[in-house]
């Protein structure tokens, strides 16, 4: 039998926990990196942003239901939350729990929610019954009846049974991680590939939590029932309401993949137009508000959603950029990862992130001024380990926020890291030094040209300055005389077309 920790070490315990809780509130409103967004003139007009901010959960909106038996008649109310994280170990424990308890406040907040309180204990491992266990439960029962708050977020994936364990105890809504994020993504998905692709996450994640309320959802047996106590009353249609919402929601599924299947060939024909022409790509990928959207505007002007939000980008945005030489590149900007991203959403969007495998650099963007910028990193490799093609791609970590980050981290990071740039996407800092190493490292054409083109086919002209370089271009009476260097398809038009 285990012995308990002495009384002073589980004071210490607590008073450990109650400061992490306490930095966490204190910052509620800052997790999202000093919650303000503050855009550069390369951000552009920022409509989508408008748009957003008029979609928002408001004070006195809200869809929580009072009474499930009364759908219609619902009360309205912005969704006031306490946070619940286990802190497992000593300090660094306490450190790792406190900046994931911190990304939670930021996803509540991003999700529309007010944080009011948290509670932060101490398992080696969560309690199969109600995560916290039953002590802990009556506690958050009694912090939760105390701040008026109606919902619950757990900071971890909760098994069926304990998110329903749990709120039989404090008769509030439970909600963990994986629903929270899930929450983010449909409110901010606007293709209509990513609003499959969040739809069929969310379904994934509902089928094994559906939640029977009353007799009424009870099984029913189906036609002539034999045996000893299957009389009056217990022959029923055969089929519950639960298994058919379980029924209908597997159906709803199968036509979701196979929508996403009818989406894919799409974006499989415009790389395959990339590649047939062969034009260089990047991919920028990275941790989830690390800055990717405002490196592409700063590199392109693209003046895509800059938000300072977690997940502000779901839908992927490819622009063209060229180098300082003037060779044209595509750059694609992808949705941000995050520290246990749901399953269900690596899945769901798998086809939107093959983008990355498919390009011939990935930034791989960090934000340096977080407080464990390397667990961002692992996080995000994490992620892209299961992606096809990656492992083999070329990657520089760009430290970004350099505006605003500790030198002495950065140096940290610069020393761990193999290949690093440091920019400040909002400044403008690095960015021109970024370029020229993009410039370096895409493939450069390699088949050598010294052709006449006739006048009539001046987009060959054109393509060579876009797609080749040229090292010289003189106007004859015949055509353009160029010579320089270009992809094998481009120098064999133009060999056909000096003919």
């Amino acid at each position: 039998m285990t012995s308990l920790p002495p009384e002073s070490d589980q004071r210490a315990q607590r008073d450990v926990a109650d400061d992490v809780v306490a930095r966490v509130l204190a910052r509620a409103g800052t997790a999202r990196a000093e919650g303000v967004t503050v855009h550069a003139a390369h951000d552009g007009d920022q409509l989508d942003l408008a748009e957003r901010a008029a979609l928002r959960r408001v004070a006195g909106l809200s869809t929580e239901l009072q009474d499930v038996t009364e759908v219609e008649y619902r009360q309205l109310r912005l969704e006031r939350v306490v946070l619940v994280g286990l802190w497992h170990g000593g300090p660094a424990g306490a450190l790792e729990a406190e900046v994931s308890l911190r990304e939670l406040a930021a996803l509540a907040e991003t999700a529309g929610s007010q944080v009011l309180d948290g509670l932060l204990q101490r398992r080696a491992k969560p309690d199969p019954g109600t995560y916290l266990g039953s002590g802990k439960a009556q506690q958050l029962a009694e912090i939760v009846a105390a701040s008026g708050a109606d919902t619950v977020i757990v900071d971890d994936e909760l098994a069926p049974s304990q998110r329903r364990a749990l709120e039989d105890v404090i008769k509030v809504k439970v909600i963990d991680r994986t629903a929270l994020i899930l929450d983010i993504f449909a409110q901010h998905a606007k293709s209509r590939e990513g609003k499959a692709q969040v739809e069929l996450a969310q379904l994934e994640y509902l089928l094994p939590r559906l939640r029977g309320w009353g007799d009424s959802m009870s099984r029913q047996a189906g036609g002539q029932v034999g045996g000893a106590g299957a009389g009056m009353g217990s022959r029923g249609p055969g089929e519950t309401k639960i298994e058919l919402d379980r029924r209908r929601i597997r159906d709803r599924m199968a036509k979701l993949r196979r929508e996403i299947a009818a989406m894919a060939p799409a974006r499989a024909t415009k790389r395959t137009s990339r590649h047939r022409n062969e034009v260089p790509s990047v991919a920028i990928a990275g941790y989830t508000n690390a800055g990717k959207s405002s490196l592409l505007n700063a590199i392109t002007g693209a003046g895509v959603l800059v938000e300072n939000a977690l997940f502000a980008t779901l839908d992927p945005t490819v622009r063209r950029a060229k180098t300082d030489d003037g060779r044209e590149f595509t750059i694609a900007d992808t949705v941000g990862f995050v520290r246990s991203l749901p399953h269900q959403l690596i899945e769901a969007f798998r086809s939107t992130l093959e983008e990355v495998g498919d390009s011939d650099l990935l930034l791989h963007v960090v934000d340096a001024s977080h407080p464990d910028p390397e667990g961002q990193i692992a996080a995000v490799r994490e992620v892209l380990a299961d992606i096809p093609g990656v492992a083999d791609l070329p990657e520089v970590v760009v430290l970004n926020k350099a505006d605003i980050a500790d030198p002495d981290v950065v140096a940290r990071l610069r020393g761990t890291e193999r290949n690093t740039l440091v920019v400040s996407a909002h400044t403008g800092e690095g960015v021109r030094e970024l370029m020229a190493f993009i410039a370096a490292s895409l493939p450069r054409p390699a088949v050598d040209v010294d052709v006449v083109v006739p006048y009539a086919r001046g987009e060959l002209v054109d393509r060579m300055h876009r797609e080749g370089e040229i090292d010289s271009e003189e106007h004859t009476a015949e055509g353009t005389h160029l010579r320089g260097r270009a992809s094998a398809t481009l120098a064999s038009e133009l060999a056909a077309a000096a003919r």
